[in-house]
């Protein structure tokens, strides 16, 4: 996982989710009941549970979103760390809620964590990672957008990643090759294919003077020749091995 969510408004709508769901279960299967908890007791108690894991659900959306900000990735570890803060905010937050004078619960935390706390953890984990996959898909999709510019401040061009065919070296400037209502279009940058490459990492080196998109490879002439998107180029002996491998 390399992504995270971080819309306040998505994971507060599945904090909500998650409560309205623990809620249902909890009321109507019971799964620590012992057969001496009344019908208000027990409304109580899934009622509590239920919005104690919104609360903490929002806790959780506001902590990892100021964290992801600072650090600006996410990987299966930080991933891990933020299910196992939610189950530590939710524990502190029930046990709390279960103590208080609404219920007046008598187990001893360790009692509480053991009968009570361990089977809610069991229930809510799957549906958490679950409901977290689902929100990368939420995430808004954003078309990558490169800028070029040269040694002029009015020597620039935008257009999408998407759109970008190629790059060739002209003596002391660049040309880039780029797609425009369906037709091949050029533009001449005053650069260097060197200070290109640093820039943009994904273009792929084919020859001295040419560097390629590799979304836009498309087959090979021959042995010293590729066709691009509407146009063709060399490709030099050293960088076949990196071709022959996209």
């Amino acid at each position: 996982m390399k992504q995270l969510n971080i819309s306040i408004k998505h994971n507060l709508i599945v904090g909500l989710l998650i409560g309205l769901w623990l809620f249902i279960f909890a009321f109507i299967i019971k799964p620590f009941d012992d057969g001496t908890i009344n019908f208000r007791a027990w409304f109580l108690i899934s009622f509590g549970f239920s919005i104690m894991a919104f609360l903490c659900y929002g806790l959780l959306a506001f902590s990892q979103k100021n964290f992801y900000e600072r650090i600006g990735k996410w990987n299966i570890g930080l991933e891990i760390i933020a299910i196992f803060l939610f189950h530590l905010f939710y524990l502190i937050g029930v046990f709390t809620f279960y103590k208080s004078p609404i219920l007046n619960g008598g187990y001893t935390f360790f009692e509480f964590f053991s009968i009570i706390f361990i089977k809610v953890a069991l229930i809510l984990t799957p549906v958490i990672i679950l409901s977290r996959r689902y929100l990368i898909k939420l995430i808004p999709i954003k078309d990558d957008v490169l800028v070029f510019k040269g040694e002029n401040r009015f020597d620039i061009l935008k257009i999408n990643k998407a759109d970008l065919v190629c790059i060739s070296n002209a003596q002391n400037y660049v040309e880039i090759f780029y797609i425009e209502n369906d037709k091949l279009h050029s533009k001449l940058i005053r650069s260097s294919l060197k200070k290109v490459q640093e820039d943009f990492h994904f273009l792929v080196q084919i020859h001295r003077s040419h560097l390629i998109n590799p979304s836009h490879f498309k087959s090979w002439r021959n042995a010293n020749t590729i066709i691009l998107t509407q146009i063709e180029l060399p490709v030099s002996r050293n960088y076949k091995d990196v071709l022959l491998a996209l």
